[in-house]
């Protein structure tokens, strides 16, 4: 079955085809050789055969018809090539062959652009190559540059900075023929940056933004400072980061392309901003005068100063000084912060200074005195005073109370002293105010010591208390208390004073009181007080018998024993007794006694109490008789030492007394209408000055009898009377 045309139309047997002949075989490339050969009728395909002499290389492609091309050949190399047609029934005889030579391969370029207005092409030695062709031209353009070398590399100068040039050659055959060309494109590196500007800025970042006019051809800019940072952009502008305050530095700016860098631009010089101050200090030499102070900064051209106070208010100052001033009050914080200024801007901010002042003195001290050793300091709180020294300074010692109250309770201090006195403020932050006035405090005199409490005399009601004491310009007060509140004063200005109108018998308790403008001082130590006893109001002698009498007296105030006294030049008396009574013996009848009593306390205080005389009675009268007198009377006879005393005598019966009562000097007395037979009491006593009868005298016992003349005497006498 044969195709025709690639169709089946009948069915017959057919034969090989007739064999093709070449026309020509040339190469144009050094990998192929194109054969022109002849068409055969019948024939659906060609088959080309290449083949080298040696017979290392052998090849057979199919291709439909003339002119057919084998590939994959070697440069520069002979080939014997031969063709046969094709069809079903099979493949002809091959050609009769021809010889062929493969071109030259092309040379491989490798460009480069070592400046900004020239390429420099490079290529290796193309094996059997005499000549070189070469020709170049601008992107964009119709005028090219043609030149043939017999050198491996060409330089093209004077080209434009940063364009594109398409490079185009290829090599020549010792038989003069051309061979592959071969084309790449260069692009020249980009021109220098222009009209380079540095601006430093400090959002987001601080940095330097670095702007040039665009370069032709350029891909890519560079920015390179001087102390080694970089930014890159591929547009005209690109930030320098990080950027340190006061940095001198220079910046050149590079383009990019694929050729390589361009020239640097000369450097920009440019002064960063400057650093902050640190450290920063406040001075403050005169209170409410501050001044921050800080160091050069190496570019500023001035500074600023922020300062906020506690209390929200706010102030600032511009200064081409190192140091600002402002009005600072007592006990108030500030921050502060300090910032430098140059042409490129403000400084970071520095470090915050909080100063807080020194607290405020207080004022309206008030002292009093909580005691005789401790004043009682109060002041009103002042503004940043955690807490508050009480400083209390005489001449022998220092007195401190720390507290964080606006109160102190100076204690222990000395009496009679004067204290230089002053509160003192204090904080943690800025330490104590040294600067307040101290005021001067005096304490209260010291304890006056009473050496002595004396009675005056026994019978005086004021008393002298003395006393020491080392303020000579305290006033003293005594108190002299008894026992039931009641006080008796005096006042001095000197070391004693005397207490007037004591009551008697009394129990005190003295105590002295030195006072002055600061204060008084504290009571001296009791000293006990016991004035005399009272002498009693009353006081009787009584006569009991001729030799004894009994004394008594009304009770005295503050007596406990009594001693009673009677005294004459002819004997004395005594009882000493607790009693308001005594009975005293050995008293001489007709005699005249001093009376005295002394009263003494349960201490032995004594008074000394006198009265009136007394005078003892008569004596009694002694050798009485009785006589039978005439017409019943009775002659009563007695004895007498005194001339002067007048008696009296009773007779006394049962149914009458008789009395009589001679003058003095007489010592007989006769008593009418006896009865006899009756028994009588006869009693015969002195009379005393108020005619009162002496009441001891002894009675006797007479029995009258109506016999005799004579009168009876004994226990019962008996006397004779006759009818």
């Amino acid at each position: 079955m044969c195709e025709i045309n690639g169709t089946v139309t009948f069915l017959i047997f057919c034969s090989a085809p007739d064999v093709p002949s070449i026309v020509m075989a040339s190469s144009k490339e050094s990998q192929s050789i194109t054969v022109e050969f002849t068409s055969v009728s019948g024939a659906t395909s060609y088959i080309l055969r290449a083949e080298t002499n040696d017979g290392s290389f052998f090849s057979e492609i199919s291709v439909p018809g003339s002119p057919g091309t084998v590939t994959n050949l070697q440069p520069y190399t002979d080939y014997t090539l031969s063709v046969m047609s094709v069809n079903s029934a099979g493949r002809s005889q091959p050609s009769i062959s021809v010889e062929a030579k493969t071109v030259l391969p092309a040379p491989q370029f490798n460009t480069s652009s070592p400046s900004n207005s020239s390429i420099l092409v490079k290529w290796e030695p193309v094996n059997h190559a005499v000549l070189y062709s070469l020709s170049i031209i601008k992107d964009g353009s119709y005028s090219k540059i043609s030149l043939n070398i017999t050198e491996t590399q060409v330089h093209f100068p004077d080209l434009e900075a940063g364009t594109k040039y398409c490079i185009k050659g290829n090599a020549w055959s010792p038989e003069n023929i051309p061979g592959d060309d071969f084309t790449v494109c260069q692009i020249t590196r980009p021109p220098t940056p222009q009209s380079i500007e540095l601006v430093v800025t400090s959002t987001p970042d601080a940095g330097i933004v670095v702007s040039w006019d665009p370069a032709k051809g350029a891909e890519q800019y560079v920015a390179l400072s001087l102390t080694g940072q970089n930014c890159s952009s591929s547009t005209n502008s690109c930030i320098l980061i990080p950027l340190s305050c006061g940095e001198t530095n220079s910046v050149t700016v590079i383009t990019i392309n694929q050729a390589g860098n361009s020239v640097p631009s000369y450097p920009v010089q440019i002064i960063s901003f400057p650093c902050p101050p640190q450290p920063i200090w406040v001075e403050e030499l005169v209170p409410g005068n501050c001044s921050v102070k800080w160091s050069a900064i190496p570019h500023a051209e001035y500074y600023t100063t922020f300062i906020k106070s506690d209390d929200g208010i706010e102030g600032m100052c511009n200064s081409t000084e190192l140091y600002c001033q402002f009005h600072c009050h007592c006990g108030y914080s500030y921050i502060m912060s300090v910032f430098a200024h140059n042409h490129a801007g403000q400084s970071p901010p520095g470090p915050l200074l909080n100063h807080t002042t020194l607290p405020c003195c207080p004022a309206l001290t008030t002292v009093s005195a909580a005691s005789w050793e401790t004043l009682m300091m109060e002041w009103s709180p002042v503004r940043g005073a955690d807490l508050y020294e009480t400083r209390a300074v005489d001449a022998n010692e220092v007195i401190l109370c720390n507290d964080t109250a606006p109160r102190c309770a100076l204690s222990d201090l000395t009496c009679n002293s004067k204290y230089s006195v002053v509160i003192i403020p204090c904080n943690d932050v800025s330490g104590c105010n040294l600067t307040c006035s101290p005021q001067t405090h005096e304490t209260a005199p010291c304890m006056p010591e009473i050496t002595s409490v004396s009675q005056t005399n026994t019978s005086s009601s004021s008393v002298l208390v003395s006393w020491t004491s080392d303020n000579t310009v305290a006033n003293y007060t005594v108190s002299v208390i008894d026992s039931v509140g009641d006080t008796h004063f005096c006042h001095s200005n000197d070391s004693s004073c005397l207490v007037s109108n004591l009551p008697c018998g009394s129990v005190y308790e003295v105590s002295a009181i030195a006072s002055t403008s600061a204060g008084e001082s504290m009571p001296s130590y009791t000293v006990p007080l016991e004035t005399a006893p009272c002498c009693p109001d009353n006081l009787t002698v009584s006569q009991v018998t001729q030799a004894m009498t009994n004394v008594t007296w009304s009770p005295a105030n503050g007596a406990q024993t009594y001693i009673a006294s009677l005294s004459s030049p002819r004997g004395h008396a005594q009882c000493h007794t607790m009693e308001t009574e005594c009975v005293m013996g050995c008293i001489t009848c007709g005699t005249n006694y001093t009376v005295s009593l002394e009263a003494i306390s349960r201490t032995g205080h004594k008074a000394e109490c006198t009265y009136h005389g007394f005078s003892a009675s008569q004596c009694c009268p002694s050798g009485i008789r009785l006589y039978r007198g005439s017409n019943n009377t009775l002659i009563v006879r007695w004895r007498s030492s005194s001339a002067l005393t007048k008696y009296t005598a009773e007779v006394t019966g049962s149914d009458r007394t008789h009395t009589c009562s001679p003058e003095p000097g007489s010592y007989t007395c006769t008593v009418s209408e006896i009865v006899c037979g009756q028994v009588y009491s006869v009693v015969v006593a002195p009379l005393n000055p108020d005619g009162s009868k002496v009441q001891f005298c002894n009675s006797r016992m007479y029995s009258v009898t109506c016999v005799g003349s004579s009168v009876g005497m004994g226990k019962t006498e008996n006397i004779y009377i006759s009818n």
